[in-house]
C-alpha cells in the first residue's frame, strides 16, 4: 500500500506503508497494539496470531515486513518460535513482552537470536508518548535488514600476539540497533591477549548488565564495565555503563584509562559513541575505531576526529547491517578506511593491530 502525504502545495510524497503481524496470546494486548500501530500512517496491521502455529500461517498468508512477538506464549514460546523463524525465514521481529520486568535475560536471548528490538509491555495504556515510541520502533525495525540465524563468525584466533614495545593500541567500537548480534560475531574473532576493547552499545542499563554476563560466559576475555581511573590491560573488554555518564579515554605512559563524565550537555545518546571516540582523538595514531550497525549518526563526528589524527577506522557495510545508519553517516563523511561485511571486521581488527605493532617496532629502533 502506498500512502500519499500532502506537503503544503508541493508534490505529494509517497510512503510505502510497512505491513505488521501481531503475535500475542492475549486478545487485549493484540487490540492495544493494533490501535497503536494503525494510528501511525507508516504502518498497517495485516494480521494477528495467538500462537506459534497461527503465526506461521499468518506470516505465509500476509508476508509482513515486521512482526511483534510475545515471549511468554502457550505451547511453543516466543524465543523458540523466533529461533525457528530466523532459520527458515529471517525477518524483522520486535519482541513486545512483560518478561523484562523480572530481568532482561529473555530480552538479551531474543536479541542474540536475531530480534531487532525489545519493548516492555506498557502499563500506561494509551499514553501518547509511549504509543508514539512503540510505533516508531516497530517502523524502524520494519526498515531494517535481518541476517540469517547462522552467524557469520570468524574462527577465534587464540594464537598469542607478537610482543612489542611502545604505546599500547586500543580498539574502540560503537554500535546500536543490531549491535548484540554484531558484537557476538566480532569479539570472538579477536585475539584473547590482544589490546583492550572499549564498547559503547546503545542499550538500557538492565539489558547491558545481562549482555555483559552473556559475553563473560561466552568469551575467554574478561568483560567488565568502565569506571573512573580504571587502567586497561591486554585481553580486556570494557562496556560503557548506562548510568547518565559518558565513557572517555586518556592515554598515560603508554597505558589507557577510562573515566566517566556527566552528561551535562544532554547528548542525544548517553553513553555516546561520539564522546568516546572524540576523547581518544589526541592519541589517534594508537586507536583502531569501529562503527557497527545502528540507527542514527552517533559516532560519525568522533570517527572524523580520530581519522584526522591517524586512527585506523572500520565501518560495517550496508548489506550486513541491521540498520545502516551509523556506519553510513561515517562513510558519507569519508572517514572510514575500510567498509567491510560483518564477518570480516574481526580479522581486519587483528590485521590493524599487527600493523600498529610493526610500526611501533620500527619507531623504537
Amino acid at each position: 500500500m502506498t500512502l500519499s502525504i500532502g506537503t503544503g502545495g508541493k508534490k505529494p510524497l509517497h510512503v510505502l506503508t510497512k505491513r505488521v503481524v501481531i503475535v500475542d496470546d492475549s486478545r487485549a494486548i493484540r487490540t492495544w497494539l493494533r490501535i497503536i500501530l494503525n494510528k501511525d500512517p507508516r504502518l498497517q496491521v495485516v494480521g494477528e496470531a495467538a500462537s506459534a502455529q497461527e503465526a506461521r500461517d499468518m506470516i505465509k498468508a500476509t508476508n509482513p515486513d515486521v512482526i511483534t512477538l510475545d515471549i511468554e506464549m502457550p505451547g511453543m514460546n516466543g524465543l523458540e518460535f523466533l529461533t525457528r523463524l530466523m532459520r527458515l525465514k529471517p525477518m524483522p521481529v520486535v519482541m513486545v513482552s512483560s518478561a523484562t520486568k523480572l530481568g532482561s535475560e529473555a530480552a538479551i536471548s531474543a536479541l542474540t537470536i536475531g530480534a531487532v528490538d525489545c519493548i516492555l509491555k506498557s502499563g500506561n495504556g494509551m499514553d501518547s508518548k509511549a504509543s508514539h515510541d512503540i510505533a516508531r520502533r516497530v517502523f524502524s525495525a520494519a526498515c531494517s535488514t535481518v541476517q540469517p540465524f547462522e552467524k557469520m563468525r570468524a574462527n577465534v584466533n587464540i594464537r598469542r600476539s607478537p610482543e612489542t614495545s611502545g604505546p599500547q593500541p586500543v580498539v574502540l567500537i560503537g554500535a546500536s540497533t543490531g549491535g548484540v548480534n554484531a558484537l557476538e560475531t566480532v569479539l570472538p574473532a579477536l585475539r584473547v591477549d590482544g589490546p583492550p576493547v572499549v564498547i559503547v552499545q546503545h542499550m538500557p542499563a538492565t539489558f547491558l548488565v545481562s549482555f555483559s554476563h552473556l559475553l563473560n560466559k561466552n568469551l575467554v576475555q574478561d568483560v567488565s564495565f568502565a569506571s573512573n581511573g580504571f587502567t586497561l590491560g591486554p585481553g580486556q573488554i570494557v562496556l560503557a555503563p548506562e548510568q547518565g555518564a559518558h565513557t572517555e579515554l586518556v592515554q598515560r605512559n603508554g597505558s589507557w584509562q577510562t573515566y566517566l563524565r556527566s552528561n551535562i550537555e544532554s547528548a542525544a545518546h548517553c553513553p555516546s559513541v561520539d564522546t568516546l571516540f572524540s576523547s581518544a582523538a589526541p592519541f589517534g595514531h594508537d586507536v583502531i575505531a569501529v562503527i557497527l550497525t545502528g540507527l542514527g549518526r552517533d559516532g560519525s563526528v568522533g570517527m572524523q576526529l580520530l581519522h584526522r589524527s591517524g586512527a585506523f577506522t572500520i565501518g560495517q557495510d550496508e548489506e550486513t547491517s541491521v540498520v545502516y545508519g551509523m556506519p553510513k553517516a561515517a562513510w558519507k563523511l569519508g572517514v572510514v578506511d575500510k567498509q567491510l561485511p560483518l564477518e570480516q571486521i574481526g580479522p581486519a581488527i587483528n590485521q590493524a593491530i599487527d600493523h600498529h605493532r610493526l610500526k611501533s617496532r620500527r619507531n623504537a629502533r
